[in-house]
């Protein structure tokens, strides 16, 4: 395929992004706000914070057999520790799937160490989440029960190095120098091997209220890919509404050699006291150096919800997923998320 054909085939689907934004904004639909949490204290600048994520959910491919799936998804327990001189820390304890894909593994998720120069300027130090991505990594900061499934191409992961952050107010500035953008036990400590570093550079603006834009860079010179992430939300009235594009470039060390690929979703969502909806729209695809691709989909999801109490909220999604290379498949599921 030509570069001239790619460039038509991502203008495509930036056409079919802007029919989509239009229709999200007419029918000014969405759902609940991710749930809040609030740290116990436990004493003299520790606390403890964490939730409980348990669900039902059931596939059923156009082709193949239905699958089903009960049971507990995640358990978190979040330590922080404030202690003088601007210095803070963090350890997340997590029951789950693990960094590789693992079921039912208990490990540690995040640690890391922070001092805080001003009001203004911070450094990290230790394992920590990407900054990049529209979509949390957590259940809690979703606004359904789902993530789209294009993360592993187009955010960060959790990372090792050193993490600087600058809030301005109405802007953030934010850098990373980390083993690598996408593996967590990545330690640069493989005797012969050329280790390289990752990096991620990120800029927030938030101009008015309710309103923030972001846009993030990563380069992992281990796997030889570049992204770039950049998404918007406008929050009003009880309404969200976000718009996220992505795009990578990969290398000849990486696993799709040469290849490219983009994605995007549109969300909007509206919560008005305990009741909330979201519908969101996403699409996305990987080439390889010749034009062939290598993974795609697309999906619309329907999520209502309800909050039981403060700190028990039920979550019900319908979603219908099209792909060239997965096949189509429709989907549903009911999720019980509780914090503390």
């Amino acid at each position: 395929m030509s570069k001239k054909e790619m460039g038509a085939r991502r203008m495509n689907r930036v056409g079919k992004a802007t029919r989509w934004a239009s229709a999200l904004m007419a029918v000014g639909a969405a759902g609940a706000m991710p749930v809040a949490q609030a740290d116990i204290e436990l004493g003299n600048g520790l606390s403890v914070t964490g939730f409980l994520d348990m669900s039902y959910s059931s596939v059923n491919p156009d082709s193949g057999s239905s699958t089903e799936s009960v049971g507990i998804d995640q358990f978190e327990m979040d330590f922080k520790y404030a202690g003088s001189g601007g210095v803070s820390a963090q350890v997340d304890i997590e029951y789950g799937e693990g960094f590789d894909g693992s079921d039912d593994e208990t490990f540690v998720e995040q640690a890391f160490i922070t001092k805080a120069f001003t009001e203004k300027f911070s450094v990290k130090a230790g394992r920590f989440l990407s900054y990049s991505g529209w979509e949390t990594e957590e259940p809690t900061g979703l606004f359904q029960y789902s993530g789209t499934g294009y993360a592993k191409y187009f955010y960060g992961y959790y990372q090792n190095g050193v993490s600087a952050y600058y809030n301005g107010g109405k802007f953030a500035v934010m850098g990373s120098a980390v083993t690598s953008a996408f593996n967590p036990n990545d330690r640069n400590n493989v005797e012969g091997v050329d280790d390289k570093k990752g990096y991620e550079f990120g800029l927030a603006v938030m101009p008015i209220e309710g309103l923030t834009a972001k846009a993030f860079y990563i380069a992992d010179n281990d796997t030889d890919t570049d992204i770039i992430n950049v998404w918007v939300s406008y929050a009003v009235a009880g309404f969200t509404f976000a718009g996220e594009y992505n795009t990578v470039e990969y290398g000849d060390s990486s696993a799709v050699v040469d290849g490219d690929g983009d994605g995007y979703l549109l969300m909007a969502n509206y919560a008005k006291g305990p009741y909330g909806i979201t519908l969101r729209y996403h699409d996305f695809e990987i080439q390889d150096a010749g034009g062939a691709t290598v993974d795609d989909g697309s999906a619309i999801t329907l999520s209502p919800s309800y909050k039981v109490a403060d700190n028990l909220l039920l979550v019900g999604e319908y979603r219908m997923d099209e792909s060239d290379t997965n096949g189509d498949s429709d989907s549903f599921a009911i999720e019980a998320l509780f914090t503390f």
